[in-house]
């Protein structure tokens, strides 16, 4: 009996998925050499202004766009931003919040945490990055009647979209960072975004700086992180 190509349920069309095999050992290794390529990826703050073709961001966005989602609502829009002017205009906004933050808003124990990444209110690779993506959540949808309807699962959704993203810039051969002023609504302003997006992650790409330094820290073992019940 041949296997259909398609079935129907709940009258939409479901395709056969077609997935890679492998054996157990290849697993293994596949995994081992995937986890060890991961962990060499670092959270970047010194930029090159070296340039990075559109072509690149078109397929790190589209990578995201991968992401499972609730209900498949994709409930992303990926901001790319090069245009001089609007990193500069974004650089100010952001450190404005971070001065705030670093002042009045961030406790002593928070600031303390802080001090081995090396961080502070002045965010300079906002402009010296050569792109800045914006992940903005759509917490809910028009129709084409301009009826409202949520979304499902948003920031669980997009969170995973971002994750894909980082490894995606990673795979790349680029650096990134995750950037979350707080609040981060001068993002909406500054790029004209509609009222169903509110701003989740800023990401600067580009190229390490040469040299380009990271902090000295190392990540929790298996484990710390894992816990098994066979």
């Amino acid at each position: 009996m041949t296997t259909p190509d398609h079935i129907t349920r709940n009258g939409y069309t479901h395709v056969i998925y077609e997935a890679d095999s492998f054996s157990a050992n290849e697993s293994v290794e596949r995994s081992k050499a995937f986890h060890e390529w991961l962990d060499t990826r670092r959270s970047v703050r010194e930029y090159s202004n070296q340039e990075v073709p559109k072509e690149i961001i078109d397929n790190l966005i589209k990578s995201a766009s991968t992401a499972p989602s609730g209900a498949h609502k994709q409930p992303w829009t990926f901001c790319a931003v090069s245009n001089p002017a609007l990193k500069s205009e974004i650089r100010k906004a952001a450190e404005a919040e971070e001065k705030e933050s670093y002042e009045h808003r961030m406790s002593e124990r928070w600031k303390k945490d802080l001090e081995p990444l090396g961080t502070d209110m002045y965010k300079p690779f906002l402009e010296v990055a050569p792109w800045l993506i914006i992940a903005f959540k759509k917490v809910y949808e028009f129709d084409e009647q301009g009826n409202k309807h949520n979304n499902y699962y948003v920031n669980e959704s997009i969170g995973i979209a971002c994750g894909m993203l980082i490894s995606a810039i990673h795979n790349a051969g680029l650096v990134t960072l995750t950037h979350t002023p707080s609040p981060m609504n001068f993002l909406t302003k500054i790029l004209d975004r509609p009222s169903n997006e509110r701003a989740f992650l800023l990401l600067p790409v580009g190229y390490p700086k040469s040299p380009a330094y990271v902090p000295d820290i190392h990540r929790k073992s298996l484990e710390e992180v894992a816990v098994y019940y066979d």
